[in-house]
């Protein structure tokens, strides 16, 4: 028997408001486990984010490309995840899980997703001990009162971070 040479692609999705290491441990590690990883930041305007779209893409590219990822690509959708993730050809979603509050949250979107697509499946990985509590929502309440937060962003999203809250 020869050995399966389906490729298995994964959805990473998320706000990304901003990218912090956690996202970015993440993202290293799914690097090993799938032989391809779509970073999908949802475009949801109501959650007013600091930063566009556009602006949030080419700061995931920026760091991506320095780390030389050659399997992930950096994308934005609308609508359901389990509808771009069909388009995509993907059969996984990548869930990042800090703490048990994360996993009820994420287990119902994960059987909401499945019972939605039963074909895409949900990995959850466990945050690094280093970053399990970082999350986008505390480093903008840290930058914006005018913290430290190097270590908890690469260096080109704390960068960008400064100078978005320098101008408002």
């Amino acid at each position: 028997m020869g050995q399966d040479q389906r490729k298995v692609t994964a959805v990473y999705p998320g706000s990304f408001d901003p990218f912090t290491n956690g996202h970015l441990d993440l993202i290293e590690r799914s690097t090993h486990l799938f032989d391809h990883l779509i970073v999908a930041i949802l475009r949801n305007e109501t959650k007013r984010p600091l930063f566009s779209v556009a602006e949030r893409v080419v700061m995931i590219e920026e760091v991506i490309e320095d780390l030389r990822f050659p399997n992930v690509e950096v994308d934005s959708f609308e609508g359901l995840l389990v509808d771009y993730a069909t388009r995509k050809g993907a059969t996984v979603l990548i869930r990042g899980i800090r703490a048990i509050s994360d996993y009820e949250y994420e287990l119902q979107m994960a059987l909401m997703n499945r019972r939605l697509q039963p074909a895409i499946e949900t990995v959850f990985l466990m945050a690094s001990e280093a970053y399990s509590f970082i999350s986008s929502r505390l480093v903008k309440e840290v930058a914006g009162l005018g913290g430290n937060v190097s270590g908890l962003v690469p260096p080109v999203v704390e960068a960008r971070l400064r100078k978005k809250l320098q101008g408002a």
